[in-house]
């Protein structure tokens, strides 16, 4: 593509950009699509010949748009309700256009120094000490495995040259992610030494269990590691109690990771002052400002009061990878398994900037009192049972009709086309989750998805 080519295709896509930004409610938030629908639309083989950006483009609009899930319609509820706003989205373009690899300083000087700039303001944000060191990677999975990296290398130093050794644990809720045990998995500890620790009420983590097993792990040989708290869990969105599984680490020499990877967002928030509480004395803690803080996906921050641990188990510097300013600038990628590293600190800069602090808080208050506002709709309709304290921007709630009529009638909310809900088993009971977290939802939209809500319940039972 010539220049003035690149501009006019550059100029349509940002216009289809800003009008499907405008128009996208028109959208049906899941596509109405079957398995291989789209497989069977598209060629088997790459083209022989070039073809025009025109076609691409008509082919992206007319095949692929209709084929996606849409993850940035403000009716988008399920999961965790992520949203890529404009001023981060604008940055992605410069990202591409830029196309750097910020490994070691050198390679990339403005990757390197805007994202420690940029992660000290958001430490600022969240209420973290100037001592925690922060890095980016793409998930929280990927944060969380970094995490336990440390934990191993702190508690057993020999792993790093002779692998993972026998025994070690990992501690954390019944209800943490899928990417703590997976993490165990990756890095040698195994499933069966990821401890499942009970719950008791808000769903939080019990201190006494966690004592318990660490009590019996010792007695049985066992080597505890790490304990990790989640501050947002993924099926309800509560809170473990991190200062005082704080303590508990300190005096078995742990070290505890907090995935805030979600509920981290809302702790910008002044008047949210408790979930920091215990911050301070974790290791690490990792929080997603794609999930929270309208930059586009993906970006997941890890925070770590001990740099010095992670480069310990990470940093190997080939000949061809030594630089005449080693020592004088951090290269990043001495934290992190990966290598190479995208320019993604210029997203998290460009929307920081754009709304500043007192206009993300603004949108995060706007998510939390929409969340108490369907609350108050669920336990007004007699019909409904909220199932799980509403901390954050997460409503659970069923059918008092029982499972069956639960998941119907989520179904029936997806397959309309309005709004996407997912769902996950309390107590062994179906429950639907209704996650608020778009930067284009606004009270109109949840009064309209919980009247479909209300309407597909009344064909159900009435």
């Amino acid at each position: 593509m010539t220049p003035e080519e690149f501009r006019r295709a550059a100029h349509e896509a940002v216009d289809w950009m800003a009008d499907y930004m405008t128009h996208i409610r028109e959208l049906p938030v899941l596509p109405r699509v079957a398995p291989g629908d789209l497989m069977r639309a598209l060629p088997g083989s790459a083209p022989e010949e070039a073809e025009s950006i025109e076609s691409i483009l008509s082919d992206f609009r007319e095949l692929i748009v209709p084929a996606n899930t849409q993850w940035n319609h403000p009716r988008f509820h399920a999961y965790f309700s992520v949203s890529g706003a404009p001023p981060g989205i604008l940055a992605e373009m410069l990202i591409a256009t830029l196309n750097v690899n910020g490994m070691v300083w050198k390679s990339s000087p403005a990757a390197t120094e805007l994202e420690m700039v940029t992660l000290g303001w958001l430490r600022e944000w969240l209420g973290l000490p100037g001592e925690f060191f922060g890095l980016i990677h793409d998930t929280a999975s990927l944060s969380s495995m970094h995490a336990l990296l440390a934990a191993r290398a702190m508690v057993a130093p020999e792993s790093r040259v002779e692998g993972t050794p026998k025994g070690l644990v990992v501690y954390t809720s019944e209800h943490a992610h899928s990417s703590i045990e997976k993490s165990g998995i990756a890095i040698g500890i195994g499933q069966k030494h990821v401890r499942k620790v009970a719950v008791g009420e808000g769903y939080r983590m019990r201190v006494d269990a966690l004592e318990q097993m660490i009590e019996e792990d010792k007695a049985a040989g066992l080597r505890p590691c790490c304990v990790c708290a989640t501050v947002g869990t993924t099926s309800m969105a509560s809170v473990d109690p991190v200062a005082p599984l704080a303590d508990i680490a300190r005096r078995e020499q742990m070290w505890l990771h907090v995935d805030a990877a979600y509920g981290g967002n809302f702790a910008v928030l002044p008047e949210m002052g408790h979930l920091r509480e215990g911050w301070a004395e974790a290791d690490s803690i990792v929080v997603n400002p794609h999930k929270g803080l309208l930059t586009p996906i993906d970006l997941s921050v890890l925070y770590t009061r001990r740099p010095e641990v992670m480069r310990g188990a990470l940093s190997l510097v080939p000949e061809y990878l030594k630089t005449a300013t080693d020592g004088e600038m951090a290269n990043l990628m001495d934290y992190a398994v990966a290598l190479g590293r995208r320019f993604r600190s210029l997203k998290l800069w460009f929307v920081m900037r754009a709304y500043g602090r007192k206009g993300m808080e603004a949108y995060l208050r706007a998510q939390l009192a929409m969340a108490r506002e369907l609350e108050g709709w669920v336990r007004a309709d007699g019909r409904f049972e909220v199932c799980a304290p509403v901390e954050l921007s997460l409503v659970c709630f069923r059918l008092k009709a029982g499972d069956d009529a639960s998941r119907a009638l989520m179904e029936a909310v997806n397959e309309s086309g309005h709004a996407f809900l997912s769902h996950t088993v309390l107590g062994g009971r179906f429950v639907i989750r209704l996650a608020i977290g778009n930067y284009q939802t606004t009270a109109e939209d949840m009064r309209g998805t919980w009247a479909k809500v209300q309407e597909e319940a009344g064909r159900l039972v009435g």
